[in-house]
Formats: structure tokens, sequence, C-alpha cells
């Protein structure tokens, strides 16, 4: 099955491409959008791609190998300047573009762990060669992180149930798949796929554990900001969430700096330290009917895109 990727045309249109401009895709998945950018882009420009997840890595180089205006590198989007510096020195970029979440081909991969509809091993790090995973976390954490965990990550109601229930079990056997623990919380939650919920009760949990095994808030936290240290005044930054939680961070965000320092509000003379570093694009962008009918995970897509009004001088 072909990845399609979300709001394809809309971040075409965000990113406000110019055929000689530097572009960073900061979340390459399996390139969808950046071999969109790179038809857009002349012989001067340059497309650098970022993922964490070595398929993807390994997936890119392989696709664009013979295309020179094209560099993707392994590491975090949260540490974009020192992952890019080598190829930008003291350039600044003309845009930004990051689609957070996990991407279709890693909920397909049954052994990636990320899907309650595939049985395969609990994993679910998008970096699967470093760090701790989802069933290694599970059968280790106490209840109360746990329930925080599923609250705050997944705003899931039977946090306390469900980890109560994971604690009973893994007393008598490991919790290892991911049928195993979807299973389980299936067993707990009030109502299974009935009535008006049509999700599967494990979707939160199974979301918040993932947000939290792969500290994708922290990430998207510091991403924000390397984006502002790294784009050049009229550059753009595009940001595609899919849940509430990333939505309101990317907001908020793009918010505080559209409006400048509120301690000089009202006053005419405000100094270029306190002035605002972005301007909002327009409102925040969903799928289409159409689209979200093509390619269902495009329904919980929001996009944001904001643009760079000045790059100050340190203070």
């Amino acid at each position: 099955r072909d990845h399609e990727p979300v709001l394809l045309a809309e971040v075409l249109d965000g990113l406000s491409i110019r055929e000689s401009g530097v572009y960073v895709d900061g979340t390459f998945g399996r390139g969808g959008h950046a071999i969109k950018i790179l038809k857009r882009l002349g012989e001067n420009g340059r497309l650098l791609a970022i993922d964490r997840d070595p398929d993807a890595v390994q997936s890119g180089s392989q696709m664009l190998e013979q295309d020179d205006r094209f560099k993707i590198i392994h590491g975090a989007f949260s540490d974009m300047r020192a992952l890019l510096g080598d190829y930008l020195g003291e350039r600044k970029v003309d845009g930004i573009l990051l689609d957070l979440g996990v991407s279709s081909p890693q909920l397909d991969t049954a052994a990636r762990g990320f899907s309650f509809q595939h049985e395969g091993p609990l994993d679910m790090r998008m970096n699967n060669t470093r760090g701790m995973s989802a069933a290694d976390w599970l059968n280790s954490a106490d209840e109360k992180d746990i329930v925080n965990v599923l609250r705050q990550y997944g705003e899931e109601k039977n946090a306390r149930r469900i980890a109560q229930t994971v604690i009973a079990t893994r007393a008598k056997t490991a919790i290892k798949t991911t049928t195993q623990l979807a299973d389980l919380i299936a067993s707990v939650s009030r109502r299974g796929h009935k009535g008006r919920d049509k999700k599967h009760p494990a979707t939160r949990s199974f979301q918040a554990i993932r947000i939290f095994i792969n500290m994708e808030l922290e990430q998207l936290k510091d991403g924000l900001a390397e984006a502002m240290d790294l784009l050049a005044a009229g550059g753009r930054l595009c940001v595609i969430s899919f849940h509430s939680l990333e939505d309101r961070m990317v907001k908020r965000f793009l918010r505080d700096h559209a409006r400048g320092d509120p301690v000089y509000a009202g006053l005419p003379d405000i100094p270029p330290q306190a002035q605002p570093d972005l301007r909002l694009i327009g409102r925040a962008i969903r799928a289409s009917d159409a689209e979200i009918a093509r390619n269902p995970r495009a329904r919980s897509a929001v996009l944001r895109i904001a643009e760079r009004i000045t790059v100050k001088a340190p203070a």
C-alpha cells in the first residue's frame, strides 16, 4: 500500500517553495512530502531530511540517492541545529516541515509494535536501536506511573483500572505483545466499540504509551525552538499534528511568538528584541472530506503555518 502524505497540497502551498531555497523535512517517514518538495526545487535548491527511524533513513537513502540536492540524516528533529550544522554552516533555511506522530509504515509493520491491529512485539520505539521498549516499561513501571502516562498523554478515563490489571497480569506472565495488551485493555473497558464511540478501547492507551516512550511532547517543544533558530526571515514553518496535546503546544508556541513581548503591549515604540518573531499564515487547516475518504489517517490532522518575520541579532 502506497503511503499517502497528509495535507500534501496544503503543505506545498504553506511552505511557499522557492526554486533555489533550502528546506528541512524534520520527519521524512517514507518521503511522501519530501519527493514533492524536491520536484519544486531547481538545481540549486536543497532539501535536508531527518528521521529518528533507521528504516526511514535507509528507505530515503535508497529512494533519493541519485539526487544531489537531497540529504537524509538519522536523528531527532529536536536536535536539528546540531544535525544540520555541517550542511548549513551559517546559512538559515527557507522552510521547515514537521509531520508529527507515527508514520503509516510504522503502524503497518507488525514487528514495530505500534498497532493493536497487528500481532507483534510490544515495542513502539521510533528509533528501535536504543531506549526502553513499551513492553520493558509496562512490565516494570509502578501503578502510579502507568496511571499518570495514560491520563496525561491519552486522556484515558479508565487509566486506574487498566494500570491495576497490567500489574495483576504481569505478576503471572509478562506482557509482551500488542494484542495481549489490547485484549487486556478491552477486558476492563466499560464499553467495547459499540455505540457512539467506535474507537477501539485500546486506542488512547496505545497513543499514550507511544508518546511517553518516544518523549514526543518534549521532542516537539525542543524542535519548535530549534526551528525558530534555523528559519531565515520570510522562512515558513509548517507543522502537522494528529492529537490535541500536540496541536495545543504548536498553537500556543506560534501564538506566543506572533505576539511579541506582552510587557510592551500598546506602547508606540517597541524595541527590536520585543517585537514578534512570527506572522501566523491563515487559520488551522484540516483535511477535506475527499482526502479523509482516500486516507482515513488524515481525519485528525491539523496543519498550522507561520512565517518568520525578522531574525533578531543576539541581545
